[in-house]
Formats: C-alpha cells, sequence, structure tokens
C-alpha cells in the first residue's frame, strides 16, 4: 500500500516513542511511503525549530527519509480544495504518488476525510485499519 506522512506523523514519529512511531516503521517495513521535497523541508525546518534537534541530526533525518520513501513531484490543486490553502499541497503529494492513505493529524486535512480516492486519516485510524478494527 502506498502512503503519505505529513509532516506532523513524521515530527511525531521522531519526537517521541508511541503511536506514530510504531506506524512509521510499519509503513517502512510493510509498506510504500510517498513524500514531496515539501514535507521533506518542512519537516526539517519543524525538527530544528520546533523539536530543537541540532541541524545536523534533522538533516540526518532527511536523508533517512529519502532512503526509504518515493520523493514524487505534487499534482498542483485548485487552493479551495482544502480550508487551509497551504495544505493542498499535502493532498497533491498523495494525488502524484498515488497514494491510498495519507496519515495527518491536521484537522483541516482530516475534515475532508477522502479526496480522489485517498483516504485521509490519523495515525490511530491508520493503526485500527491495519489491525482490522
Amino acid at each position: 500500500m502506498r502512503v503519505v506522512l505529513d509532516t506532523n506523523a513524521i515530527i511525531a514519529s521522531f519526537a517521541a516513542r508511541g503511536l506514530c512511531t510504531e506506524v512509521f516503521e510499519v509503513c517502512v517495513s510493510g509498506h510504500s511511503i510517498v513524500l514531496s521535497e515539501h514535507i521533506l523541508a518542512e519537516t526539517q525546518d519543524k525538527l530544528i525549530s520546533k523539536v530543537k534537534l541540532p541541524k545536523k541530526i534533522a538533516l540526518a533525518i532527511i536523508d533517512y527519509l529519502r532512503d526509504v520513501a518515493e520523493i514524487v513531484k505534487p499534482v498542483l490543486l485548485d487552493r479551495s480544495v482544502c480550508r487551509d490553502e497551504d495544505d493542498t499541497i499535502i493532498i497533491g503529494t498523495a494525488i502524484g504518488g498515488s497514494a491510498s492513505f495519507l496519515i495527518t493529524g491536521d484537522e483541516d486535512l482530516l475534515i475532508l476525510k477522502t479526496y480522489k480516492g485517498v483516504t485521509i486519516v490519523t495515525p490511530r485510524q491508520f493503526w485500527d485499519n491495519l489491525r482490522g478494527q
């Protein structure tokens, strides 16, 4: 299965041991992770500014993400697709990468539930889906 991990899901997987880490590990080992340069840049910025990781460690994480993910060019979408116009690039990444799921904690994306065949879920919903719950 092809999945997009939004920036907040990636940050949570590296910042604290928990569900997001488990979801990330399952995606790395058993699925195809799809990301874009936008998601990588945003992740790097947040790892440094919010998590307060040294730049060298943040860059190592970005290099790791490049190794385990397919980097795609987002499909350009009308900015009205999402109530937060900045999130259209995340949806565009999922469509550009033919992803089945977009995993996020962002309410502006979650409210959509699905868009053009991409199911938009929280890490918990994705985990429960994998477990057949």
